[in-house]
């Protein structure tokens, strides 16, 4: 069958009995489908309230289906807050040669994970450019370490602050390998800069205990959540005193409180990084709290913006 809308399949199989024959053939006894949850997910898609444009800036758009579960899950914030989500893809290479113009205009900014030192200057240029504008910014793992780093070169002052991915001979080393962490079953991992490739990475869901008092804590309204890692460079709590003395907030830490899982900016109107991927728990029914907030907060954003302009020609 051909539809506009993957999501509209569940409704037209269930039309043509898919579900009642499945359900024959494998002599189950079930009550009669109740779609409804699914037809909302569709008709929310179909009439939207809202439109707002997304930057995501990352390494990867020469093949945006790299990013498919992130643009899915920006998806279903929309779908959750009757919003049209329209998604620019940007190289984060492009930002370094052409520098942030192609930003402007941006409702809000989203960058994600990767690996390597390409195009990283242009994810910090980009962290920047949404932190003094005041743009809407989710950072998701190297997303969430180039705003450290960002952070700790331009408001800090700590000149040369990078991750030990990509100098190695940093002054100052805001980000840098883990080597040592407790999984969620209790049990301690060990890992250096000598362990096999893989072997160093932090995977898998993992507890974050949120803070009270912070957006992330009021966005997921629950203290403790589970998320899914997939990463080898951490937060380095060396620079956790100074980092929280010029500002920032640690709005989450891991099970044994040793490592930060997420970071927001308190005086901004909407800024959060967080080390795991929220994008692999998302769904079209449910969607998830950091998404659907970082949706609304870019609505907020347009309309303000609106707002100013149409003031601004009066």
């Amino acid at each position: 069958m051909d539809v506009d809308n993957i999501y509209k399949i569940p409704r037209l199989l269930h039309e043509q009995k898919l579900d009642e024959i499945v359900v024959r053939l494998f002599g189950l006894q079930l009550p009669v489908a109740d779609l409804s949850e699914w037809d909302a997910v569709v008709e929310s898609m179909a009439n939207p309230l809202h439109e707002v444009n997304i930057a995501m800036v990352g390494k990867y758009m020469d093949l945006a289906d790299s990013y498919k579960s992130l643009s899915e899950a920006l998806t279903h914030a929309g779908i959750h807050t009757r919003t049209r989500v329209k998604i620019n893809y940007m190289d984060s290479e492009e930002v370094e040669r052409q520098g942030v113009q192609g930003l402007r205009g941006m409702d809000a900014i989203l960058v994600p994970g990767g690996f390597g030192v390409r195009g990283i200057e242009g994810k910090i240029a980009t962290a920047r450019f949404a932190r003094e504008n005041h743009i809407p910014y989710l950072g998701i793992c190297l997303g969430m370490q180039v705003a450290v780093i960002e952070y700790a070169r331009n408001v800090v002052g700590l000149r040369g602050a990078n991750s030990t991915e990509f100098d190695r001979e940093s002054p100052h080393p805001v980000i840098a390998l883990i080597t040592e962490w407790m999984e969620k079953d209790g049990q301690v991992e060990q890992r250096d800069d000598k362990s096999d490739l893989g072997g160093t990475m932090r995977l898998g869901g993992q507890p974050c205990v949120l803070v009270e008092g912070t957006l992330v804590r009021d966005l997921y309204g629950k203290d403790t959540i589970i998320e899914r890692h997939r990463h080898r460079y951490e937060f380095n709590n060396r620079y956790r005193y100074n980092l929280e003395e010029n500002g920032m907030v640690i709005g989450g830490v891991s099970a044994d409180e040793k490592l930060v899982e997420m970071i927001e900016l308190p005086h901004h109107p909407w800024f959060v990084g967080c080390q795991f991927h929220p994008e692999f728990t998302s769904t079209p029914r449910d969607g998830h709290p950091l998404f659907s907030g970082f949706i609304r907060a870019a609505v907020d954003r347009r309309a303000t913006s609106h707002r100013e302009l149409k003031n601004a020609v009066v």
